[in-house]
């Protein structure tokens, strides 16, 4: 008998026994599926994936809530346009020429907060080694300031800590247990 008793065995990554009947080839499409998924999780953990990721996510969500702040605009936007421009066409395109740059602008900004941010909070997990609170913290306090930094240093102060603030909520939030954990 190799194992003591009430023991599991131990065996390396990659080495462990396959159910009965599996086929030399099933083998092999488990150990490349094994490869795939080990080249995935690197990919995910890479600073400049998730640097872009948030970069376009930023974008999106910021053309997004552009999109919904034209929508729920108080004046009528033709009302408006109408001022400059005379015909229902022309109108409608100014208002739609407009949406676009306020989309394109918003976007912007939140793809500049999303990508900043995530850049600093990645260098400093792979400084840290570590993936807890103090990384979301730390990486809000310091993108707060980058992103105040033409503003002098009390701006960059403030911005920072607010930044930091909310990071740490959104973070403890996102780590807390589910209701249904406890």
């Amino acid at each position: 008998m190799n194992n003591p008793p009430l023991l599991a065995p131990i065996y390396l990554p990659g080495q462990e026994p396959l159910p009965a009947g599996t086929t030399p080839s099933e083998r092999e499409e488990m150990a490349q599926m094994m490869r795939y998924q080990k080249m995935l999780g690197y990919a995910m953990e890479s600073c400049p994936l998730k640097v872009g990721m948030s970069g376009g996510a930023g974008f999106a969500l910021g053309g997004f809530f552009a999109l919904m702040s034209a929508t729920f605009a108080y004046e009528d936007p033709l009302s408006r346009a109408s001022q400059k421009l005379v015909g229902t066409r022309a109108q409608t395109a100014y208002v739609f020429k407009e949406m676009g740059r306020n989309m394109w602008s918003s976007g912007k900004g939140f793809a500049k907060v999303g990508a900043v941010y995530s850049g600093i909070e990645c260098c400093i997990e792979g400084y840290r080694a570590k993936n807890d609170i103090t990384n979301a913290v730390a990486g809000g306090f310091l993108a707060g300031a980058v992103l105040a930094r033409h503003s002098g240093p009390a701006a960059m102060a403030g911005g920072g800590a607010a930044f930091a603030a909310f990071s740490g909520v959104i973070d403890w939030w996102l780590r807390r247990p589910a209701a249904d954990e406890i």
